[in-house]
């Protein structure tokens, strides 16, 4: 065995630290030919009453070496924690030849040599969890130059105090509650916003009806992760709700993205129209989200056993980075088309509160962003697996600031600050304009 299988196992828990999207805990997968020395199947937090059950069926092992009959017990499962990877790594730098299925440092569950006779080749087991931590579940393949293929059934849970299985990690076991409780803030949050809108219809744009349905979509989609993480945590499986979640997600990304976008060109209460430039950047980050929700359901929906499942978190983050990206560029061509104008339309105090809006609109779009792509990752990586919730409370407190301030300062009001037309401090108006502060 080379020292290569284990970089690609710290690319794999990485991977699976930034996108932790839970799906079902009783998943079944197939395994046709591959050639990997090392799969990494699941990622699991144990309490002390964990178990996990692994099952195996119609396994194949194919040589194309000269033994024609490999040893079955250098092929096999086991659980690993991050602890002991480090540990691990070290025996194979040490000899490059070793199977980690030797190794003392990982909860070895059983080998291939454990499997029935052909044709059936299968074998199924309940393992308990003795040591309570965070453990990956991995197939490894001693073997040089052989391809496997086989069924794998896994089921993962951690018992409650009444006896019933929980098949969410022990750090995820409050989520649906938590989602639920901020579906219930943003669908309060919708009312308050309809009450606006209803109160000063007068000055309502397109823009805010918009943003009103992006509450709604924001809403739903918590509700339905909610649901979806209810229905794993008690059965396993999420009974259709994942369909829905990431219906919901899809659309809530897309409308978030663009809502930012056309505010930052001040489309609808600035301008009735869009330049050119400008639809532009919404072009490129409509068909982006596609491709970012679609690397996300694969994500989700599969796991780190696929082949090209690193592949995929690489898409997801570089795409995420790239509309991040892109939906500043319209505020900051507001602001410096905002500063030339103020230089010949003679209305300073009327630009100077334009200009202060979207700089502070670009200040909260970029807190924003870097909270919830380097903070929460951060609390991902150094948060105990038992609390691993935090990070996602922190994502959705952070969301709600964000949607409550953006709201705040584009509401539907009789005379807000895109139409003072306050002439008394003209002067310092005019003094503050001729400064460099609002360059970016």
């Amino acid at each position: 065995m080379t020292r290569l299988p284990l970089f690609v196992v710290l690319l794999l828990f990485l991977a699976a630290s930034f996108i932790t999207r839970t799906a079902a805990e009783i998943k079944s997968e197939t395994i046709s030919d591959d050639s990997r020395p090392m799969i990494l199947f699941e990622k699991f937090g144990f309490t002390q009453t964990g178990h996990v059950s692994v099952s195996v069926s119609s396994v194949s092992v194919v040589s194309s070496s000269s033994i024609p009959i490999p040893d079955p017990s250098r092929l096999g499962f086991f659980l690993m924690s991050e602890e002991s990877l480090l540990q691990v790594l070290l025996e194979i730098q040490q000899n490059p030849n070793f199977c980690v299925l030797d190794s003392p440092y990982v909860n070895r569950l059983f080998s291939f040599k454990d499997l029935s006779s052909p044709p059936g080749s299968k074998y199924e087991h309940l393992y308990p969890v003795t040591s309570p931590n965070e453990y990956s579940l991995f197939f490894v393949n001693c073997v040089p130059e052989t391809k496997i293929s086989m069924k794998v059934r896994t089921e993962m849970y951690n018992l409650d105090p009444n006896g019933s299985k929980d098949y969410l990690p022990a750090g995820s076991t409050q989520l649906p509650g938590l989602y639920l409780f901020f579906s219930i803030g943003f669908l309060a949050f919708l009312g308050i916003w309809g009450y606006a809108c209803w109160v000063n219809k007068r000055v309502v744009h397109r823009i805010h009806i918009l943003m009103a349905a992006l509450l709604l979509m924001k809403a739903l989609n918590l509700i339905c992760a909610a649901e979806d993480k209810h229905y794993v945590k008690v059965t396993g499986t999420p009974h259709g709700w994942d369909v829905l979640f990431y219906i919901f997600q899809f659309i809530r990304v897309v409308l978030l993205f663009t809502v930012i976008v056309l505010i930052g060109t001040g489309w609808s209460f600035l301008k009735p129209f869009l330049q050119e430039k400008e639809k532009n950047v919404l072009m490129v980050v409509v068909p982006l989200q596609v491709l970012a929700n679609i690397a996300s359901i694969v994500i989700g929906e599969t796991g780190p056993f696929i082949k090209d499942w690193v592949t995929w978190n690489q898409i997801f983050l570089l795409v995420d980075i790239v509309c991040c990206c892109a939906i500043l560029f319209p505020i900051v061509w507001s602001i410096r088309s905002l500063r030339e104008t103020s230089k010949t339309d003679g209305k300073a105090a009327r630009n100077l509160a334009k200009l202060t809006l979207f700089r502070q609109f670009y200040i909260v779009v970029i807190g924003y962003l870097y909270f919830t792509r380097i903070v929460v990752f951060a609390l991902k990586t150094i948060a105990a697996y038992k609390y691993q919730w935090v990070s996602n409370a922190a994502e959705e407190i952070a969301s709600l600031a964000f949607y409550i301030l953006m709201f705040y300062m584009f509401r539907p009001v009789e005379k807000n600050e895109y139409f003072v037309l306050d002439d008394e401090d003209e002067e310092a108006a005019e003094l503050a304009l001729k400064e460099d502060d609002f360059e970016l």
